[in-house]
């Protein structure tokens, strides 16, 4: 038998090991993917029921320029989904208007009608309105979807109240308020969980089923 040459076995034993290192390369990418979606399934399923007893009716302005009360004409008596965010931000503010965006693109006739979306902005000093009308446009806002903003004073306010105040308007957390005014019933989810989840969660609350049995 004739031995093969030395370069073609070297080329061979390189084949076997760049084709194994791969292998590893492509089974770590699988696992951490999918990783990565059972955390996120996790915390859209981990629903935490609040018990919300007086929302302050503070005085905001919408992205058009609207004079608004927060509670009396954006939640009183409606079903909603209510996010915190900033337009000078640069971590999670653009997938959590991103996620907006997507949830009105899925309610598609429900987006203001069965189901409200509200951004309250945690930097009103620095979002005006043109800003948020700008900032949600890029994103893919529209009817339905709500941006405010105000003086600070009544923004604070607003945010203790919710849960949603930081001194330190970085250190804020990816969650979403979803809340059935007329029912009473309110929880707290992850922002960033998928669209069609948080739509379950929100159509939850007007049922007798506990929302937090939601993914299981």
């Amino acid at each position: 038998m004739t031995a093969r040459p030395l370069h073609s076995r070297r080329r061979s034993l390189f084949l076997r090991t760049a084709f194994v290192l791969a292998g590893t390369v492509l089974f770590f990418a699988l696992h951490s993917a999918a990783a990565v979606a059972s955390e996120v399934a996790t915390k859209a399923a981990a629903a935490e029921p609040l018990a919300i007893s007086a929302i302050p009716d503070v005085r905001l302005v919408d992205q058009n320029g609207r004079k608004v009360r927060f509670y009396s004409d954006l939640v009183q008596g409606k079903t909603v989904a209510v996010n915190f965010v900033f337009t000078t931000c640069s971590t999670i503010c653009t997938p959590q208007g991103a996620r907006f965006a997507e949830l009105r693109k899925l309610l598609g006739s429900r987006a203001g009608q069965d189901i409200h979306l509200i951004s309250v902005s945690i930097d009103p000093e620095t979002d005006t309105p043109s800003k948020l009308k700008a900032w949600s446009e890029k994103l893919g806002g529209g009817p339905g979807w709500t941006l405010v903003t105000g003086e600070k004073d009544q923004v604070v306010r607003l945010l203790k109240s919710l849960g949603a105040f930081d001194v330190d308007i970085k250190r804020h957390t990816p969650s979403v308020l979803l809340g059935n005014d007329r029912e009473r019933r309110w929880t707290r989810a992850y922002s960033l969980a998928p669209a069609a989840q948080i739509i379950r969660l929100l159509d939850g609350l007007g049922s007798t089923e506990p929302v937090t049995k939601e993914g299981k």
